[in-house]
């Protein structure tokens, strides 16, 4: 069985901005308000002629395009989304017309902010077996359609957009890029974050959030590291879950990472769910922040108040 590696990343984001003031006009809050307590100033939002699937083409494209690839050289889309208001045919296949593809499986993933770090797992491991040699992993999220506007308490966190990352096989003498998965979930504490309803909405329980988050991940994440042969000091980059910059930074420092660049994507970009992760990825590579083949840890946490983490090389 031969290992795999991320060759490469791509990522999309709708035009519109919405800023914290622009946020003051609609509900009971401010800029300082939402910068205190989740440390959000803008988030991208997309509009009605924009269905999850088509930002999750965008950045498949990018990728793709990144890695120098035809649609057809992919024989495997998982897409992490838990917005996908229809249900057939899934996200993934009409990424794959979208993209003119030849015969690929295609799978979604409803992990919900852990998406995407499931569905990379799930790819290692498809590759690994020999069920597929390339695949598109691809995190897209439409969170402001699935928003209580009236809501300041979790209006203000969200945004939309989509991440995506070609996986391959290694070649027989080459050190695998995606390390071992560690993933689980907290199955009775589940319902601190909802999307549940019709039409469905978003709901969580912050403060519920907030003490599993800061309290129980950290020993985890360094778990993660662990099982890839590598110390929280060798990491090049972190990169949690875009959920909430107070929760971000103190994770990030307690996993022990101190020569590492921390992701804090969630300043410009909201919670986008399954996207936070390669969305955030993509940009730190985009901007030479991380050195190619260096250490990145890849950790998604909290709907389902589920987890999933791995260390991957930097593509």
């Amino acid at each position: 069985m031969t290992g795999s590696r991320v060759v490469a990343l791509g990522h999309y984001q709708p035009a519109k901005v919405l800023t914290n003031e622009d946020l003051a006009e609609l509900v009971d809050t401010s800029d300082a308000w939402i910068t205190s307590r989740v440390g959000i100033k803008t988030r991208h939002v997309a509009g009605p002629e924009e269905p999850v699937d088509e930002l999750a083409a965008h950045a498949a494209a990018k990728a793709l395009a990144s890695a120098g690839l035809a649609p057809a050289d992919i024989d495997l889309v998982l897409v992490a989304t838990s917005t996908a208001i229809n249900r057939s045919p899934n996200m993934a296949a009409r990424v794959a017309a979208r993209l003119g593809m030849g015969s690929p499986a295609t799978m979604d993933l409803n992990v919900v902010c852990s998406g995407f770090t499931h569905a990379l797992a799930t790819a290692d491991h498809a590759v690994r077996a020999g069920a597929a040699t390339r695949a598109l992993v691809i995190g897209a999220d439409k969170m402001a359609e699935i928003a209580d506007w009236t809501d300041r308490t979790t209006c203000v966190l969200v945004g939309d957009g989509a991440g995506a990352a070609v996986v391959e096989a290694c070649a027989d003498d080459e050190k695998p890029g995606i390390g071992p998965v560690l993933w689980g979930s907290v199955p009775e504490l589940g319902h601190a974050v909802r999307i549940e309803g019709t039409p469905p909405r978003f709901a969580q329980e912050g403060q519920s959030v907030y003490r599993w988050a800061t309290t129980q991940l950290p020993p985890i994440a360094r778990k993660v590291c662990e099982r890839a042969g590598v110390t929280p000091e060798e990491l090049a980059a972190v990169v949690l879950h875009q959920a909430n910059l107070r929760i971000i930074e103190p994770v990030a420092q307690k996993i022990g990472a101190i020569n590492a660049v921390i992701a804090r994507d969630v300043v410009e970009s909201g919670n986008t769910s399954a996207a936070s992760i390669p969305i955030a990825l993509s940009k730190l590579v985009e901007r030479g922040e991380i050195v190619s083949g260096a250490p990145v840890l890849l950790f998604g946490f909290g709907g389902n108040l589920s987890y999933a983490g791995q260390v991957i090389s930097c593509p």
